[in-house]
């Protein structure tokens, strides 16, 4: 099973329980928004949120867990993952804090924990650790009113499409996150455009890592490239140093 999350905005009511349920289970300290950050209250203690939009529309933001993920293809130590199961996790331990997946993702999610003396990026991991055992997010476990569930990525999106067919006047024509940036785990139906849930940009269909594979190919040979610089800028000022010693001595002979 590909792992993967359906939200339907047109049955949000805005309770909060997934924000609550995603906190607690994931022991998250208590939220002190930067200021920069209250636009969409993602944080990295934060890692879903409700936006409000006018009408009574209430709009889920999360991790989409992007099935060709532009924050792993930029990662230069491997520190974000797209696992077998679905979601894109995070390893802090790895993770030297470059903040190349914040500049990458589409949608404006990693978020750097500006708290912590060890300041790295946070995310939602959508609830891995639940999934290995067999449960579902704690996010969808927590909606009672069914305004986001999970299941296979396949079938939800048969779902989203047969829900559509069914209700040609309350949906838009679209899924949200089935072709955006070569597709996502977290996927959308609504009644209003959810454009203004990517980041700086409107996404269009084309993996973000084929428009980074080159940079990011180049990377390793760089680092060399730097390493060798380095390392002749040291030896040749080294060098310099002990002729400037030399000649001190002789000048006082």
């Amino acid at each position: 099973m590909k792992a993967a999350i359906l939200t339907d905005v047109t049955k949000c009511t805005g309770c909060m329980e997934c924000v609550i349920a995603c906190k607690k289970h994931n022991d998250q300290d208590p939220d002190f928004p930067r200021r920069w950050h209250r636009d969409d209250g993602l944080s990295a203690h934060n890692w879903t949120s409700i936006i409000e939009k006018p009408d009574s529309h209430y709009v889920r933001k999360q991790c989409r867990h992007c099935l060709e993920a532009a924050c792993v293809s930029v990662c230069p130590v491997a520190a974000l993952i797209k696992t077998a199961e679905g979601p894109v996790i995070y390893d802090p331990d790895i993770c030297m804090g470059c903040r190349y997946c914040m500049v990458a993702c589409p949608y404006g999610i990693p978020r750097y924990d500006w708290d912590k003396p060890a300041a790295y990026v946070q995310k939602c991991n959508m609830c891995i650790d639940l999934i290995r055992q067999g449960q579902q997010p704690a996010c969808t476990e927590a909606c009672s009113y069914k305004a986001t569930i999970f299941g296979d990525r396949d079938q939800l999106l048969d779902e989203a499409h047969k829900l559509i067919e069914q209700h040609p006047d309350k949906y838009i024509d679209h899924v949200f996150g089935e072709f955006e940036v070569g597709g996502s785990s977290v996927l959308y139906i609504s009644d209003i455009d959810l454009g203004f849930l990517s980041y700086p940009l409107k996404p269009g269909i084309t993996p973000l890592p084929e428009t980074t594979k080159t940079a990011m190919e180049a990377v390793p040979l760089t680092f060399a490239g730097m390493g060798a610089m380095m390392g002749g800028l040291y030896w040749i000022c080294k060098r310099r140093a002990k002729l400037q010693e030399s000649k001190n001595k002789e000048d006082q002979e």
